[in-house]
């Protein structure tokens, strides 16, 4: 086990345990230029980028953070153990040495929230009393069966509230119509009073074959939107099942995701391209 309780293996920690601040810190040692010490494009280098990705990578207001975005998404093979053997054979013991107490805290309070997501909830027996209580993560959608097949779908909908209009054109386009996909729309489909991450994993990991994420400025706002696209990501490194479809349907003030820059995208906003868009759509979720 990754974090068993004697010691934990940093190879198998996924990078997703090190939050933002110590990112950042990252980024303050490699994001400026050295004539000696190695930087953010030898680690970028290291990690299988090529030249002119790199050279993409210079415009970004925080290089190191970017780029360790983009390798956590395209490849299988990314953990902190490996970040840290990186930094090593870069000459950058500096840097492991002054953030392992930062870095160690992170995957601490990563393996804490394993266990805790592993851990049933607890019950209150006054609330539960009355009704047979149904077993965790069945009966979770309205056309469940606890006692038989749990409901499956063709895909997930990742969306923010603001976006519900396109939703429903969604809902009209591929469910109501000879292509007849079967989507999971959380507000539609998921019965209340259960927990909204065990439940959100479930539904993308188990039940459906595919993600569409609904890009939008709002999107870019959303916690449980950055939880289902980092945690379907986690699913499919690299994009190698078509996993994940990100859908524009509407022009945008802020910069597309950089953690689904490698992705094709279904943009309804070119009205070169809009009479394609449900067919192409449709057929990418109706894949195996």
């Amino acid at each position: 086990m990754a974090c068993a309780d004697s010691k934990v293996d940093l190879e198998k920690i996924p990078l997703v345990a090190l939050n933002m601040s110590v990112r950042k810190k990252l980024g303050l040692y490699l994001n400026p230029k050295h004539t000696v010490a190695a930087d953010w494009m030898a680690l970028a280098e290291a990690m299988g980028f090529n030249y002119l990705e790199i050279k993409n990578y210079e415009v970004s207001k925080n290089p190191t953070c970017t780029v360790l975005e983009d390798w956590q998404a395209r490849s299988t093979d990314t953990s902190v153990g490996k970040l840290l053997s990186m930094l090593s054979e870069l000459d950058r013991e500096d840097i492991v040495e002054d953030l392992r107490p930062l870095i160690n805290e992170d995957v601490r309070k990563y393996c804490e929230n394993l266990k805790k997501k592993a851990e049933p909830p607890l019950q209150v027996p006054e609330v539960d009393s009355c009704v047979p209580r149904t077993p965790e993560r069945s009966g979770i959608t309205v056309d469940d069966d606890p006692e038989g097949v749990p409901e499956m779908f063709d895909a997930f909908i990742c969306y923010c509230q603001s976006d519900f209009a396109f939703v429903h054109e969604m809902i009209r386009e591929l469910e109501q119509t000879d292509y007849k996909l079967k989507l999971c729309v959380f507000d539609r489909d998921v019965l209340p009073g259960s927990c909204v991450w065990t439940i959100t994993s479930e539904l993308i990991e188990k039940r459906c074959k595919r993600m569409v994420v609904v890009i939008s400025d709002e999107y870019l706002n959303s916690d449980a939107c950055d939880f289902q696209t980092k945690f379907a990501l986690s699913l499919c490194p690299g994009a190698r099942s078509k996993r994940l479809i990100p859908v524009i349907y509407k022009p945008m003030t802020k910069p597309f995701p950089s953690i689904l820059r490698f992705l094709t995208i279904c943009d309804y906003t070119r009205p070169c391209t809009q009479a394609w868009f449900w067919t192409r759509l449709a057929k990418a979720l109706s894949l195996p």
